[in-house]
């Protein structure tokens, strides 16, 4: 399994430094930390690619936004979406099909509910068996160098509760720092995370209204039109779509 610190010092990830200025690029080599989000190249803003969604919900029948969620993006042009636990109800991951899958797609997202601060299971060992050293990470692994990653999440609590005064004492970019340390060691880029909270408080109204916006967000992600510099210090993704989405 990987390291959760990182191995800039040691040259390990020169890919991921060499897209810092000299000043983050100097106070990563002092700490031996990663940068906390990676700049993607401009190509990702500029041209169309494909969006692999890794959907990962042990429960989905019982899903009153999830369900809704992936709904709204199945059959869409440019869009893969992949239920883990339909895939592999026995937990019997095919490592190779899910590297052709990561090779054959510039956009990887993590679609699931918040378990526990963390992804539900086979999420979790998908990571544990997929991203192999020497592919993903460490020597020769740069099959995943440039690509984007993006966290989609419900969660029961409010937007409020994920704060450093209220329950849960920590913000959700918190919560993700090792997705988002894991992506910094493969070399991809990590946005914000797309969020919907509050999730038990949902009308049918409102559930659509947000399957809308993820719809958007990841067709827009997909073109290129979405503006990845406007938003990567949001606490989440959908915070406000007319501004991070643009016109060609």
């Amino acid at each position: 399994m990987p390291p959760l610190v990182s191995n800039c010092v040691r040259g390990t990830h020169a890919h991921a430094l060499s897209r810092c200025n000299n000043a983050e690029r100097d106070a990563h080599a002092k700490c031996g930390m990663a940068p906390s989000i990676l700049r993607l190249s401009t190509a990702i803003m500029t041209t169309e690619h494909e969006v692999l969604v890794l959907f990962a919900h042990p429960a989905i029948r019982k899903s009153r936004v999830n369900r809704v969620l992936v709904d709204a993006i199945r059959g869409v042009d440019g869009i893969t979406v992949h239920d883990l636990y339909e895939a592999y109800p026995a937990h019997d991951i095919d490592v190779a099909r899910e590297q052709r899958l990561l090779t054959d797609h510039q956009i990887v997202v993590f679609q699931h509910p918040l378990y526990w601060y963390s992804t539900p299971s086979i999420l979790k060992e998908w990571q544990d068996l997929v991203l192999q050293h020497g592919w993903a990470y460490g020597r020769g692994g740069t099959a995943l160098h440039g690509k984007l990653l993006v966290s989609a999440i419900t969660t029961g609590g409010s937007e409020e509760s994920y704060l450093h005064d209220g329950p849960h004492q920590h913000t959700i970019i918190e919560l993700l720092a090792p997705i988002r340390q894991t992506a910094w060691l493969c070399g991809m880029d990590y946005l914000p995370p797309f969020i919907v909270h509050g999730t038990h408080g949902l009308d049918r109204a409102a559930v659509d209204r947000h399957a809308t916006d993820y719809l958007r967000t990841l067709e827009a992600l997909r073109d290129g039109t979405f503006d990845l510099e406007a938003v990567r210090e949001w606490p989440r993704l959908n915070r406000d779509l007319e501004i991070a989405i643009r016109s060609r």
